[in-house]
């Protein structure tokens, strides 16, 4: 795609969102420009709101942050229905208009943990929360122009997972089991996400090691099993027995994966895949997948509420902290075959109890942009 064309979709995507930015506060154009200037830091607030905003429940991965969500709420001596809901269903458009809708009815007396579905969505969000004296944290998605330092308070911080590294351990297990040769395809998540990006590289940097093996194809799945399934059976009918192996960007993908080659009574593949779902790493200990990456979904849920929560509150003032505690990569842990049922024993079959004012302890270091 041309740098012509991609410029284009992307003024286009942004000129989309400040719309229904504007419709939402019944804006005109130019106010609506004038809205998104500089923030509006206010006094800490008091019984805020606590709502997150996420893809959907029926996503394994997704399920389990908005569990640690819950369970942060509860914490708090408050119900897990406490917290409010915002489920986007992957749509950018979406998230922005139940953020703006929230920060109405609530008039910004709102603590907003998010997972802003691609990365340009984040700058109109957090304008949004911070011009309405709001407080917000960020998961996975942003651009890297795009810090909790330039808002003051209100952006309160921004995590995400170094996946290159980590996608690219999966794939030297993946090209290790091919031995060292054949034809590999990669199926993707939405492709302007931040990891989805990410865990492609990590393919590519491994390849580099491995000329013997082709990358015969890769393809975004959208993070969804169903649509997994037609791009693998794609992939079949088209290249066939020249696939020998084959690099998922995350579990509910490599469930897709497995049907498709069932289907075509394939049962031994190579496959490799991340996020550390307990379905996944059940596959893993049954050798069905050769290894995932468990990024702890459950505890990155709960801080991420806690940290816009207790900062909404004024538990701590969030200028007033080092950049590496306002952007910070989540934990990782490598699960393969040897180490499935052991790791299924102590992180899934019963969750480990978090101190969650304990905002930075699981935590891997700083944010670093290339």
């Amino acid at each position: 795609m041309s740098t012509f064309i991609k410029d284009f979709i992307e003024k286009e995507k942004m000129n989309r969102r400040n719309f229904l930015f504007a419709s939402a506060y019944g804006l005109g154009g130019a106010a609506a420009l004038g809205a998104l200037g500089p923030t509006m830091a206010r006094a800490q607030l008091t019984d805020p709101t606590i709502a997150w905003s996420y893809r959907n429940r029926t996503n394994p991965y997704w399920n389990e942050i908005v569990s640690g969500g819950e369970a942060f709420v509860e914490s708090l001596g408050m119900s897990k229905d406490a917290l409010t809901h915002l489920i986007n269903e992957g749509s950018s458009e979406k998230s922005l208009a139940d953020v703006v809708a929230i920060l109405g009815r609530t008039s910004g007396n709102l603590a907003l943990a998010i997972d802003t579905n691609d990365a340009p969505n984040a700058r109109p969000v957090v304008e949004a929360v911070a011009e309405a004296g709001g407080y917000v944290s960020t998961l996975w998605n942003k651009t890297d122009d795009l810090h909790p330092w330039d808002f003051g308070d209100n952006y309160v911080s921004h995590m995400s997972w170094s996946d290159e590294g980590p996608a690219e351990q999966t794939a030297r297990i993946l090209l290790e089991a091919m031995g060292g040769k054949g034809g590999v395809v990669h199926l993707g998540g939405i492709a302007s996400n931040n990891p989805a990006i990410e865990r492609l590289n990590g393919l590519k940097n491994a390849l580099k090691d491995y000329p013997d093996v082709e990358l015969l194809a890769a393809e975004p799945a959208d993070w969804d099993t169903q649509k997994a399934n037609q791009v693998m059976s794609a992939f079949l009918t088209r290249y066939g027995d020249e696939i020998t192996g084959v690099h998922c960007a995350n579990d509910t993908i490599a469930y897709g994966v497995l049907e498709a080659l069932r289907a075509e009574g394939i049962e031994d593949m190579p496959i490799v895949s991340y996020d550390g779902n307990p379905q996944a790493v059940q596959l893993v200990a049954e050798r069905k997948i050769l290894a995932t990456v468990f990024t702890n979904p459950h505890w990155g849920g709960g801080i991420t509420a806690a940290l816009a929560y207790h900062a909404a509150i004024g538990t701590f003032k969030p200028s007033e902290e080092p950049n590496e505690h306002r952007e910070f990569y989540g934990p990782t842990i490598m699960v393969q075959p040897e180490d499935a049922l052991e790791f299924k024993a102590n992180y899934l079959d019963s969750v480990p109890t978090y101190d969650w004012t304990d905002f930075w302890g699981p935590s891997n270091g700083p944010i670093i942009y290339k």
